[in-house]
C-alpha cells in the first residue's frame, strides 16, 4: 500500500501547478484518505523565530491546537528531540495534548531542510496501536518529498 502512496504523494509534491500549501493539503488528504489508521493528519512548521509550531494544511476534524510550545504535548517534543515519536497509547503519555476523546495513538515525524528541524507531520489514529516501522519509514519518505518543495 505504502509504495503506491509513494508515488501518488510525489507526483501531487512536484506538481508546480499548485501552491505549495495546496500540495501539502492534498498529501494531508491522500494521507487519510488512503491509509485507514490515519483519522488526522496534518503538518506543523516552526513559527518564525518563536519556540512554537503553527498549525499548516491538515486532513480531519478541526483542531484548537493551532499554536503548540516547543517541548509541550508529542508535537512539541518532537520540535525538541528531532526524532520520530510513535506513540501507541495517548493514555500513557503524561505530556500529551488532547485533540479528540476518540485518538486512541499519534506519530510524528519531524521535518528537516538543510539538517534544521522545521516542522513535522503529525498523524492522529482512532485506532490503538496501529503505527509500525512501515509508518515511520513512509513518512519519513513524505517528509524528504516535502523538503524538496520549501
Amino acid at each position: 500500500m505504502f509504495k503506491s502512496l509513494q508515488a501518488t504523494a510525489a507526483t501531487i509534491l512536484k506538481d508546480q501547478s499548485l501552491a505549495v500549501n495546496d500540495r501539502l493539503q492534498k498529501v494531508c488528504e491522500l494521507l487519510k484518505t488512503e491509509v485507514s489508521h490515519y483519522d488526522w493528519v496534518g503538518f506543523y512548521f516552526k513559527n518564525g523565530t518563536k519556540n512554537e509550531l503553527k498549525l499548516g494544511p491538515y486532513a480531519g476534524a478541526p483542531t484548537d491546537h493551532t499554536i503548540i510550545p516547543f517541548g509541550k504535548g508529542i508535537c512539541g517534543q518532537v520540535a525538541v528531540s528531532n526524532k520520530n515519536f510513535v506513540v501507541p497509547d495517548v493514555q500513557a503519555q503524561d505530556n500529551y495534548i488532547a485533540c479528540s476523546i476518540t485518538v486512541k495513538a499519534e506519530i510524528v515525524v519531524p521535518l528537516f531542510v538543510n539538517g534544521e528541524n522545521i516542522g513535522q507531520i503529525d498523524i492522529d489514529s482512532n485506532t490503538p496501536d496501529p503505527f509500525t516501522e512501515e509508518d515511520e519509514r513512509f513518512l519519513e519518505f513524505i517528509n524528504k518529498e516535502v523538503a524538496e518543495i520549501l
